[in-house]
């Protein structure tokens, strides 16, 4: 049974945009049900236009029945290489550095129904050792979507970039209750109760790094999407130093977001990294 982890229980263990013609606008962090959203291939092209489909966290149209609302979310159902996972301790340690260079601007939120999404301000970067992305948004699950040993926490937040070859790579961050952060204040403050339209905040500075961990030690594994259409060949890093949340800023994210995190997937085998 996946139990909800406490404070210092575990401390090292879209950006809108349009893409190959069609609308993103909640790239990995769920398309709008109204709208059309990208089939994101592992090379990162869009094969075609996807028309979407009513989705949901719960009931008839929750997770275990994502991959049966249409044919291109069959990923979801009959994919081997999906997204979250337990991260257990793997037998293999990684030293590659993750950098990251996120700039600051004008905080770019809204409110897609699945999630708060924040937009990334023009030249935020990340290099894995293996390539660069572009940072394109960040958004927020409650609880976490990721476990680590079976132990869940009580948000996770999805920073998700793109590279010049269409590949995804997405930083998982993980938060426990404990201290206020002061990081999330802006985005409280100014996050949509309701599904809504973009809002450009002006006079409130945003930069994404803030909602990083100083130490950017990471699990690394190759994953996919976590919400329709669970596409794969996802560049998945998701830290292993935990940031702390009050519980009035858990419990202020939860009135919104509900519970909007797909349970952990099957690792079949897939090779996962820890740091050293």
């Amino acid at each position: 049974m996946i139990e909800y982890i406490g404070l210092n229980r575990f401390q090292t263990a879209l950006r809108t945009s349009l893409f190959a013609g069609v609308d993103l606008l909640a790239l990995a962090a769920c398309e709008r049900s109204a709208e059309v959203s990208e089939d994101a291939s592992p090379e990162g092209a869009a094969s075609h236009e996807v028309k979407a489909v009513h989705w949901s966290y719960a009931g008839e149209d929750g997770p275990e029945n994502w991959g049966g609302l249409s044919e291109d979310y069959a990923a979801c159902a009959t994919g081997t290489a999906q997204s979250p996972i337990d991260l257990t301790q793997p037998g293999l340690a990684s030293d590659t550095a993750l950098s990251v260079d996120y700039a600051s601007g004008p905080l770019e939120i809204f409110n897609n129904g699945h999630t708060v999404q924040i937009n990334s301000a023009p030249g935020s970067t990340m290099n894995n050792g293996e390539k660069d992305y572009v940072l394109l948004q960040l958004h927020f699950h409650t609880p976490s979507e990721h476990t680590v040993d079976q132990l869940r926490f009580p948000l996770e937040a999805h920073f998700v970039h793109r590279a010049d070859d269409g590949g995804l790579g997405v930083i998982g961050v993980l938060f426990e209750e404990g201290a206020h952060n002061d990081a999330l204040s802006p985005v409280l403050a100014n996050m949509p109760q309701d599904v809504s339209e973009l809002h450009k905040i002006d006079g409130v500075d945003f930069n994404p790094s803030d909602l990083l961990p100083a130490d950017l030690a990471v699990y690394r594994y190759s994953g996919s999407l976590t919400t329709p259409p669970c596409s794969e060949g996802v560049a998945w890093h998701v830290a292993a130093n935990v940031l702390p949340a009050s519980s009035d800023q858990l419990n202020a994210l939860r009135a919104v977001l509900g519970e909007n995190a797909r349970p952990v997937q099957p690792i079949n085998q897939r090779e996962i990294t820890a740091p050293n």
